[in-house]
């Protein structure tokens, strides 16, 4: 197949667009190019990412006049595919991985004879020979990415922390190779060392952030290469990429589902696991959506393509914690301030260091280790590195959860919340009724209870209300086999009010039976006494279900109780957001009595009920206005104004596109417990990220007036700022040994 073609320069980009920038070794090159990007004419909004080496632009744009202004910088905008892939998602670029461990080895295996020659302190034409020679070889080739990169940003009057390192060094270089000449110290060593520990912390920096990146790539290496589509009767293997919409796809016990679809054959348990972060298999059959990705684990599917390549649910997963991942959270903005003006002001202090040394009687020689100490240890990568890292890694771990979290402020705002407010339907509930109860009339024993519900089924099964479904549905599940519903003659459908048929019983030689099924209007209407219902009635009706009477031949014999019954973790889950401190209200357009017996049996304190979605908005803003951190759990349109008003909004991920749109994180089964999950994940993260902010600081403040007056030598300096870099990194991917402290139970 042939590649997707990049975007040319005369495209033009409408909304959202990422792509790779070349170039960018520190927080202040991040900033730099997120400037030049924001002050492109139709760009709204630009953000750049050092951890994930890429920039986001919002707008009205042409790519050209994007990598125009990224080049102006000092840096190359590498031009993404034009359109979507049809496989869907891809593995990233080849890494600098293996470049950097060539440069490192030779860096080392040359610098060592040069450190040694110096310590041993062994002088003379060969040996300073000797030393030039193999120290231009590590400037020259294993370190001239600083010198490079250095060049380009001067020529635009920009610089970063390859500035500093490239002056540094080459200071070093310079006055050591005037001195072979002049009899003077050597500093070759200084250089070479410099330029090793420097390539080593890269390496080790650049390894740690493509771990940060393992859940994505986790993620789209779970997509199948091959699928078995069914062309006529036979069965044939082509590339995933080939499978269109409509296709029949075989899926075979232990392979991986390779596309979105509907099962047309079979019935099989499907692992999801690495979907949703739910490890019990799930059945599937007939009739029922399945996920790609997903592993059959039993029988044999046919399945029916819906979505497939950058269409289906992991490809947006996929895009879904990318765009996160490459997101910034609030806490990142200060960084970000500070590493925009670091670099200049370390030139500016490397001068007075300089200057302040010569006019102290020191001389040049004297006062050129602690400019090049300055020049090395003050370079901002770890400050920069503090917070993507850290998200990059929350957000990856929170996709292993079953959690998509859409953009990093969501993920920081989690752990603030004040007052969740939950939706009942959907939400804390199924969102369909089931039965819950089955009251056998009269003198009734409890052998009767399934005629009984037959005989309600048989004529319910030719109604489209939810609630005859539900009864029909209860009654083809009582056994394995599944239960034959009677026919009906003379079907008839009262709105609002039941349904009535007649009913032939198996084996009777006379009339079919009347059979009448609904409410108490219904009843009355049709002349039925309801007293002999009220006891059983009253009694589902206090609980908060609903009753449906059913009556044979004008005599009450059955009351039906249903209800949208709470899934099996919602009270766990109140119970665990509860003891973290978060004030719950559920706020549903259920009647007060449904509401209040919902909230009772979850322990939620505060209701309301009959909510229509300008009402839970306004709740949201009369709680934001009271400085309330509000978040907002729903699945429906009717929750889509107060998702998208919440400070932190959560979506059930079986719900409406429009929720999840409008929500910063989903859920991606519908589990509310995994609320809890996020919050936890939420706390995790920014505590590692204010970690690394301290440390980052912390260093700078430190390392920079240290090495001025002199008491830290430019190799000692280098090798501490690698470490720091790759220390707020390694701190970082901690995150990964994340387990909630209250799982699910």
């Amino acid at each position: 197949m042939n590649e997707t073609p990049s975007i040319a320069a005369g495209d033009r980009i409408s909304g959202r667009l990422t792509f790779p920038v070349e170039g960018m070794t520190c927080a202040s090159c991040s900033a730099r190019v997120e400037k030049v990007l924001g002050k492109v004419p139709g760009v709204k909004a630009a953000s750049v990412n050092i951890a994930t080496e890429k920039a986001t632009v919002e707008g009205e744009v042409t790519w050209g006049a994007l990598a125009a202004a990224v080049e102006r910088a000092g840096y190359k905008a590498v031009p993404p595919p034009r359109a979507k892939p049809t496989a869907g998602p891809v593995a990233d670029r080849p890494g600098s991985l293996p470049l950097l461990r060539r440069r490192l080895i030779v860096s080392a295996v040359l610098t060592a004879p040069v450190f040694t020659l110096a310590m041993l302190d062994v002088m003379g034409p060969v040996s300073g020979g000797v030393q030039w020679v193999l120290t231009s070889v590590v400037l020259f080739w294993a370190g001239w990415d600083f010198f490079r990169i250095a060049v380009r940003l001067a020529r635009t009057g920009a610089a970063n922390m390859d500035t500093l390192i490239a002056m540094g060094t080459g200071a070093a270089y310079l006055y050591s190779v005037y001195a072979l000449w002049t009899g003077g110290m050597l500093y070759f060593e200084t250089a070479g060392v410099v330029v090793t520990l420097i390539l080593l912390g890269r390496f080790l920096e650049e390894r740690a952030k493509v771990r940060a990146g393992d859940a994505v790539r986790k993620l789209i290496g779970l997509r199948p290469r091959t699928a078995t589509v069914l062309r006529g009767s036979s069965e044939i293997e082509v590339p995933v990429e080939d499978v269109a919409v409509g296709d029949r796809v075989v899926v075979r016990p232990g392979d991986r589902i390779p596309v979105d679809g509907v099962v047309v054959e079979g019935r099989s348990a499907v692992d999801e696991s690495m979907i949703t972060g739910e490890s019990m298999p799930v059945t599937r059959g007939v009739g029922e959506a399945v996920i790609g990705a997903t592993v059959n684990s039993t029988g044999r599917l046919l399945v029916e393509a819906s979505r497939v390549g950058a269409d289906t649910a992991l490809a947006g997963i996929v895009r879904m914690v990318e765009e996160a991942q490459g997101s910034k959270a609030p806490i990142q903005r200060l960084a970000d301030e500070v590493a925009g003006r670091f670099v200049p002001a370390v030139l500016v202090v490397a001068a007075v260091t300089f200057i302040g040394w010569v006019f102290w009687g020191v001389g040049f020689e004297r006062a050129m280790l602690p400019t090049v100490a300055v020049l090395v240890i003050a370079c901002p990568c770890a400050l920069g590195l503090a917070t993507p890292t850290a998200i990059m890694v929350g957000t990856g771990k929170a996709a292993e959860n079953g959690i998509l979290v859409r953009n990093a402020a969501a993920l920081e705002l989690a752990h603030r919340l004040d007052v969740l407010i939950v939706d009942k339907t959907g939400t804390l509930t199924r969102g369909q009724p089931s039965v819950t109860d089955v009251v056998v009339l009269g003198d009734g024993a409890p052998s009767s209870v399934l005629p009984s519900l037959r005989l309600v089924a048989a004529v319910e099964r030719y109604s489209e209300h939810p609630l005859g479904q539900a009864i029909v549905q209860h009654v083809r599940g009582l056994s394995a086999e599944g239960v034959d519903l009677l026919d009906v003659e003379g079907f008839e459908s009262v709105t609002g009010a039941g349904v009535v048929g007649r009913v032939r019983l198996p084996g009777s030689e006379g009339p079919a039976a009347t059979l009448v099924v609904g409410t108490r209007e219904l009843m009355t209407a049709r002349g039925i006494p309801t007293a002999p219902f009220e006891a059983a009635a009253g009694a589902i009706e206090a609980a908060g279900r609903t009753a449906i009477l059913a009556a044979r031949e004008g005599v009450p014999f059955a009351v039906i109780g249903l209800a949208d019954t709470l899934k099996e973790t919602s009270a766990g889950a109140v119970a665990r957001l509860r003891k973290m401190g978060v004030r719950l209200i559920l706020a549903t357009g259920d009647n007060e009595r449904t509401a209040r017996a919902i909230a009772e049996a979850l322990g939620i304190e505060e209701v309301i009920a009959r909510a229509s979605p300008a009402d839970k908005l306004a709740l949201v803003q009369k709680l934001r206005a009271e400085r309330k951190v509000v978040g907002m759990v729903g699945d429906g349109i009717n929750d889509a104004p107060a998702l998208a008003a919440a400070d932190v909004s959560f979506a059930i991920g079986t719900g409406t596109d429009v929720a999840m749109e409008a929500a910063g994180i989903t859920l991606i089964r519908g589990d509310i417990a995994k609320v809890a999950t996020a919050i936890e994940l939420s706390r995790a993260t920014l505590r590692i990220v204010k970690q690394n902010l301290f440390w980052a600081f912390a260093y700078n403040t430190v390392g920079i007036p240290i090495a001025a007056l002199g008491l830290l030598s430019p190799m000692i300096g280098s090798g501490a700022m690698a470490l720091s870099s790759v220390s707020v990194v390694t701190n970082a991917l901690r995150l990964r040994r994340f387990v909630p402290e209250h799982p699910s139970r």
